[in-house]
């Protein structure tokens, strides 16, 4: 079980400003196999395509890569803060580290 789920909103923590330092974007997916996460709007890389089928023009596409999980923390009350687990009335819960706060 990982600490950030899909859809959750985390600060990019470590790396170069071009991938997104300092940066808050939405989880859109997790390669837990890999410890990747995708962040709308972060780490934005430009791919050249041929024309296909799906894409009659081809040319130049803008899309996110996958960061480390270990790079990003989520963002709880508008501050990063870790996430602990804690069990409240018999199910397994995010509690933020800062505060104590429930998360889920």
């Amino acid at each position: 079980m990982t600490k950030i789920k899909t859809g959750d909103t985390v600060r990019v923590m470590t790396g170069s400003t071009e991938k997104g330092k300092g940066r808050e974007g939405k989880v859109l997916k997790i390669d837990t196999k890999k410890g990747k996460v995708l962040v709308e709007g972060i780490n934005i890389v430009k791919r050249h395509s041929k024309p296909s089928a799906q894409n009659q023009t081809g040319g130049i596409i803008e899309k996110e890569a996958p960061i480390d999980i270990s790079n990003v923390m989520l963002v709880h009350k508008g501050e990063p803060t870790r996430i602990g687990f804690k069990v409240v009335d018999g199910k397994k819960v995010r509690v933020a580290k800062s505060n104590g706060d429930v998360i889920d």
